[in-house]
């Protein structure tokens, strides 16, 4: 089973660091959980999972939730 997207992957975008990448992570899936609640209902995929797909295609960097 492979993962998509790979964590190697994410990592780098987090300057390495996991812990900043749990934490962009769980605030970006906090923001679609509150913004498309009605999308998320009907939807295929969790927040977590889009907020990582984000993630990884530059939509949302580190510097973007400072919060």
């Amino acid at each position: 089973m492979m993962i998509e997207p790979p964590i190697d992957s994410l990592q780098e975008k987090a300057n390495g660091n996991k812990y900043i990448l749990s934490i962009v992570a769980s605030k970006r899936a906090k923001e679609i959980e509150t913004t498309r609640r009605g999308e998320l209902a009907t939807a295929d995929k969790k927040s977590i999972s889009i907020a990582l797909d984000e993630i990884y295609n530059g939509e949302v960097e580190p510097s973007d939730l400072d919060d």
